[in-house]
């Protein structure tokens, strides 16, 4: 079809985005000029943003939301008559904002917003507009005129179309045995079973996910494999919510490539309930996982609905260890419900369980993100801690209860942006000496053990929201 589409990503933790070859290979195949361009990498494609009918944003977290906002005021100053729409969860959940007036009465920064399984929609989306029809005609798509829920239709899953973005060696590496790999990016699976209050993707899935064929995704990885990478990272919100599905992709991939390494994001709790799975995981090239223990408090992981115990997370190291399977723990410290004693707890089990150099320093700051739409809003008690919409913030304010903590958090996270690639054992005991400065105690003394013999595999760049 005689219509250009510039298909945009402005932040994917690194990786290769899959956000962009998906729908990319969806809209080429149905006839339309469609181009992709990663602007973590990329330079702003100016002359391919004249010249389209239809720029779409990739939005699939907080971060790469507030970066999108710039770049399609950039495409505004461009082409004033171009449909932007943003799509992925973080441009549903703030789709209200993104669809309302700017504040000099001017055009919003959207047009349109998409959530869900976002490829039928986009071209739904790309069709009516090269028939010159109203984009709400588009079932999925939402507007300022009209309200539309996530599109989750079991879509068909192409496969993804890489050709024309940048290649695999600029992207993340994984960093093992002093050796940096090539990574690529897919994923087996979208949307999660879990219901986690503070998680992005509950408000948009509703306690769904949908499973990509197992062929789609290992050819996936075979053009990635071909184009250089050594290590697959699969971005599942939860690899394991689907055990039999990821195990075997697991061993097609061991089986096509003997020496290619894997990682995977999954809950304490599917570790515990899947031990057997875990080991095979390791001998199929695992090499590491990511999992969300969040907090040590179990007042914080109820609230969370995280589904695990601090009991839990014991038993999913002990398992880990048993397999040979490094973890990399993500968390939330700073939430309304987090005391300052609270605080010094993770960090001292964080000490003794010998993970400091398994916690990228980042997460020792990470405050909670409330955004709209977020089921943290569906408590009770939201007034006793819930303040004002931050519009350009995309995020509701809050107020922790103690002075010390919302001052803390901001020391550590101008510490983590200050010591970003100092030695991550000097800087956590750093984060130690000011979480006790605040609380007026003195750090004690302890033998545990602060460092492994060798730094656990990790990725170059750190997982963040």
């Amino acid at each position: 079809m005689r219509m250009n589409i510039v298909l945009l990503a402005c932040y994917e933790q690194g990786h290769q985005p899959l956000s962009l070859a998906s729908p990319l290979a969806v809209l080429s195949q149905a006839g339309f000029q469609a181009t992709a361009f990663d602007l973590a990498i990329q330079r702003f494609p100016e002359t391919q943003v004249a010249n389209a009918s239809l720029v779409a944003i990739s939005t699939p977290m907080h971060t790469a939301l507030k970066l999108a906002v710039s770049a399609a005021r950039q495409v505004r100053v461009v082409n004033p008559k171009v449909h932007i729409c943003f799509f992925g969860s973080y441009a549903w959940l703030n789709g209200e904002l993104l669809l309302a007036e700017s504040a000099a009465g001017g055009r919003p920064v959207a047009d349109s917003v998409v959530g869900g399984e976002f490829e039928q929609p986009l071209l739904d989306l790309a069709r009516e507009l090269a028939l010159g029809q109203a984009p709400e005609a588009a079932s999925g798509v939402m507007t300022a005129r009209v309200e539309a829920q996530p599109h989750l239709q079991r879509t068909r899953f192409p496969l993804p179309d890489r050709s024309t973005l940048p290649q695999v060696s600029r992207y993340a590496h994984l960093v093992l045995n002093g050796r940096q790999l090539a990574a690529g990016y897919t994923e087996s699976s979208r949307g999660c079973l879990h219901l986690c209050r503070h998680c992005p993707v509950v408000p948009v899935y509703g306690g769904r996910f949908f499973v990509i064929p197992a062929e789609t995704v290992l050819a996936d990885i075979r053009q990635q494999v071909e184009s250089g990478a050594q290590h697959i990272t699969f971005g599942d919100p939860d690899f394991l919510n689907g055990p039999v599905h990821a195990l075997k992709i697991a061993r097609s991939l061991h089986a096509d490539y003997p020496s290619a390494t894997f990682d995977f994001t999954t809950k304490v709790e599917h570790i515990v309930q899947n031990r057997p799975i875990i080991s095979e995981l390791t001998d199929l090239g695992a090499a590491f996982v990511v999992s969300a223990f969040e907090s040590t408090s179990g007042r914080v992981l109820a609230r969370l609905h995280k589904g695990h115990t601090l009991a839990d997370m014991d038993k999913a190291l002990e398992i880990l260890d048993e397999a040979g399977l490094p973890v990399q723990a993500t968390w939330v410290p700073f939430t309304p419900w987090t005391s300052l004693d609270d605080y010094i707890h993770m960090l001292d089990w964080i000490r003794s369980r010998n993970l400091i150099q398994h916690v990228a320093t980042v997460q020792l700051s990470i405050r909670l993100l409330v955004p709209p739409r977020s089921a943290l809003l569906e408590h009770d008690d939201r007034d006793q801690w819930l303040g004002g919409l931050d519009r350009k913030g995309f995020s509701y304010r809050w107020q922790h209860d103690d002075p010390r903590m919302d001052s803390l958090q901001r020391s550590v996270a101008t510490l983590v942006e200050r010591g970003s690639g100092h030695d991550p054992v000097e800087l956590f005991s750093q984060v130690e000496q000011l979480a006790h400065s605040a609380a007026g105690s003195t750090q004690p003394k302890t033998d545990a053990p602060v460092a492994a013999s060798a730094a656990p595999p990790r990725l170059t760049e750190d997982w963040f929201c």
